[in-house]
């Protein structure tokens, strides 16, 4: 996801999706481990989603507007 599409969301739902893609990257880790992981930059791409949508938090909290 883009941060602008996380912007267009509430904070309850930027908090359901940190809390589905963390879900996400704890299986993927599981994959990763049993070797039955097919996309390794999933995992990147999981983590970065996490800090966006966290990051969009921060800055609401903050009153920071862009």
């Amino acid at each position: 996801m883009k941060a602008s599409e996380f912007r267009n969301l509430t904070s309850a739902e930027i908090e359901q999706k940190i809390a589905g893609f963390k879900e996400e990257l704890f299986n993927l880790r599981f994959q990763l481990a049993t070797g039955q992981l097919e996309s390794p930059t999933r995992i990147r791409d999981v983590r970065k989603n996490i800090a966006r949508a966290k990051t969009i938090l921060h800055e609401r909290q903050l009153g920071i507007s862009s």
